[in-house]
């Protein structure tokens, strides 16, 4: 019996360390959304209908960090759900802030390789639609290691060239760990929860990104 204790108690410890807070658009996170662009009155969906998330996640020195994310309330738990299944396989994440703190510009918030979730803006290459991301429904994670590749094969990131070929790697180096192909654990998950992923797209590729409809 003592040897089954101890075997257990590592494992107890591991699975009660994850912590996640969901609450609404307070005052001071509305701020922040105003002055760093990312949200404003023209956008499709009101502060209301958002959600400020606060998750613990693993980052890719192996420690764990708090990050941030706004998402739909309607698929708030849906997404903290998503992230505690991601911190027991000890998926890495580079860091995850608010776009905000880019002044709601994605190609920085990419170039710093942020996860990141709301963000008040069309569709890439297409001004005149809404992307998911504007309704809070969209995730783009790890996005150096997974990059959007146009039809024609171009990345627009120079960091995320090395990471054109989709391998699984043996290499156990965070950056490869974190990378997203079809049979990884951490796209299964999404998929478990009814979200769709770019990786899966016939024409581009974006391998970063996970929307839900």
């Amino acid at each position: 019996m003592k040897k089954i204790l101890l075997c257990l108690i590592p494992y107890t410890v591991f699975a009660t360390s994850y912590q996640d807070n969901i609450a609404p658009i307070t005052k001071d996170i509305k701020i922040r959304m105003i002055e760093g662009n990312s949200w404003r009155k023209a956008c499709p969906i009101p502060l209301e209908d958002l959600r400020y998330l606060r998750i613990k996640h693993w980052d890719f020195q192996g420690e764990t960090t708090w990050g941030e994310l706004i998402v739909h309330k309607n698929i708030a738990k849906n997404t903290t759900k998503i992230f505690k299944a991601l911190y027991f396989i000890k998926y890495p994440i580079k860091q995850m802030r608010l776009v905000s703190d880019f002044k709601g510009n994605d190609w920085q918030s990419i170039e710093a390789d942020n996860t990141s979730a709301f963000n008040c803006r069309p569709v890439t290459g297409n001004k005149k639609k809404w992307s998911k991301h504007a309704y809070g429904k969209a995730i783009d994670i790890n996005p150096i290691e997974n990059p959007y590749i146009s039809k024609t094969g171009y990345i627009s990131h120079k960091a995320s060239h090395k990471y054109r070929q989709r391998i699984i790697y043996k290499n156990k180096k965070a950056e490869y760990q974190a990378m997203l192909v079809p049979k990884s654990p951490a796209t299964r998950i999404f998929k478990k929860y009814g979200w769709k992923w770019g990786g899966d797209w016939k024409t581009i590729k974006d391998y970063q990104h996970f929307s839900f409809d």
